[in-house]
């Protein structure tokens, strides 16, 4: 999948909370149909069946409730359950597909499904991000247990993808990346820190010493050392081991589709640090040694990281509705093959039923808001979760799908129609938030309460999402070629 994620620690957030969120971003041409939901403990299966490896999991019998972006149709290439988060106040989200090089691959080969063929049986593949959220999310209890968790699943059964997935609970924030076929590393945000992450392999320094002790910062498959060591994968980098040079990818494709994109959120969250821009630049749309994370130079907000995670470059030469020649020089981070944009907010500061919010939207965030839900119900509003396979105007899915495209076409004259409703819904929504959290906080922190709050919330978000259809349509239907301004009345 092509996505972008942003990971934030709490020390780095303006309510100390730790957000991991993420563009799920489909392939070219294709659109998965998404749905938000719950998935509760006697809803998930006890043996897993994978629709693209053919692989069967056994899982344990205790899963705990987790919410999840699944496909409508699963029957077509799995569930595909995205982000989440669980009874446990624990989120995660799956996945970031990232690069990786060939004497990687080499070494240890991606585990692919083969088809019976020749008298010869079958042989699954590994896991992949259809499968990832559902073998994990419901059995964890804190984010290192979900790295720990992925970490094992992959060294047992292999992945036939390279992936990256972020893993949060109210104090911690992990990424973890996966090296080959069976071989993982992952690393713990400093908490005063945030990264963003594109499509290709993003951790620039690892502490083996510490990976295979005490695991403070760092975790790692327990051979990595070894696995190195005989493949000669080491690659040292001022002094350091470096495993993005050693694990990732460098090429021309990155430059275009992958490196700009870490660009331009740097540049965002810390807009003077560095020179961004001009001959004299530090740091390029195509530099390749950027930080996997930084210190923001503001504290960060949902609002901060949606917006980025819609940008189309704004405010540089880059961006395609512009009218700079190179304004389709390089992939946005706001696409139009957005599926779905999850952020989870997890704050320690709040009591247990109220300190989760998963924020969600979908299709191209240029022209959506972000909405939020509270994650410990049980009922997920119809808005959101009645999705179906065939396009209507009673989803939250169908309705910012239709949206994006009437608005595109006509941006320049759609867009302050957008503005105002990304302004309203946003005001609304956050509104109802601080009113459901004041209750809790004096003592009243039912289901009830917080299902109430969601169900404020969609219909909120239904009825004014609805009229910007109207508005979009409108405007999109004066624009058209065969529009003639001369009329009998």
């Amino acid at each position: 999948m092509a996505c972008t994620t942003i990971l934030v620690g709490k020390k780095a957030s303006l309510d100390g909370s730790t957000m991991i969120a993420r563009n799920d971003d489909n392939p070219n041409g294709h659109f998965a149909i998404k749905k938000y939901c719950m998935v509760l403990p006697e809803e998930q299966p006890r043996t897993y069946h994978s629709v693209i490896s053919h692989l069967e999991v056994k899982l344990p019998d205790n899963p705990m409730r987790y919410s999840a972006l699944p496909n409508v149709n699963p029957e077509e290439k799995g569930i595909w359950a995205g982000s989440g988060i669980n009874a446990d106040n624990v989120a995660m989200t799956a996945t970031e597909t990232i690069t990786s090089n060939v004497r990687v691959l080499g070494a240890d080969p991606l585990v692919v499904y083969t088809p019976a063929q020749n008298g010869e049986s079958e042989k699954p593949g590994g896991i992949g991000e259809e499968d990832i959220v559902v073998l994990v999310l419901p059995y964890i209890h804190s984010a290192r247990e979900g790295v720990m968790r992925l970490g094992s699943l992959l060294e047992e059964y292999g992945t036939y993808e390279m992936n990256g997935i972020a893993f949060s609970d109210q104090d911690e924030v992990w990424f973890l990346e996966s090296v080959g076929g069976h071989h993982w590393i992952a690393s713990r945000l400093p908490d005063d820190h945030y990264s963003v992450i594109p499509n290709s392999f993003i951790e620039d320094t690892f502490d083996l010493d510490d990976a295979l002790g005490k695991k403070e910062n760092f975790m790692c498959s327990p051979d990595l050392e070894t696995f190195i060591n005989e493949n000669s994968l080491a690659r040292i980098v001022d002094g350091r081991f470096n495993p993005r040079v050693a694990f990732g990818s460098h090429t021309d494709a990155d430059h275009v589709y992958n490196t700009p994109r870490l660009w331009y959120g740097q540049r965002y969250f810390n807009p003077t640090t560095v020179r961004w821009d001009g001959e004299d630049a530090e740091f390029t749309p195509q530099s390749d040694n950027m930080p996997f994370s930084r210190k923001p130079e503001h504290l960060i907000t949902v609002d901060d990281v949606k917006y980025v995670l819609s940008s189309t470059y704004q405010g540089t030469p880059y961006d395609p509705y512009s009218s700079s020649p190179k304004g389709r020089l390089f992939r946005t981070i706001g696409i139009n093959r957005t599926a779905f944009l999850s952020l989870s907010q997890i704050r320690g500061d709040l009591p247990d039923p109220v300190k989760s919010i998963q924020w969600i939207t979908f299709a191209s965030n240029v022209y959506n808001a972000l909405v939020p839900q509270f994650a410990n119900v049980t009922e997920v509003p119809t808005y959101f979760s009645n999705t179906k396979l065939q396009c209507n105007t009673n989803s939250f899915y169908w309705d910012n799908r239709l949206i994006s495209a009437l608005a595109d076409a006509h941006h320049s004259d759609a867009i302050v129609f957008v503005e105002r409703y990304q302004q309203a819904l946003g005001a609304a929504a956050r509104h109802v938030v601080d009113e459901t959290i004041a209750k809790a906080l004096k003592g009243e922190s039912s289901e009830a309460l917080l299902q109430a709050a969601n169900q404020q919330i969609a219909d909120l978000a239904q009825s004014q999402t609805q009229g910007l259809v109207d508005q979009v349509l409108f405007t999109a239907t004066c624009n058209m070629t065969n529009a003639y301004q001369r009329s009998d009345q």
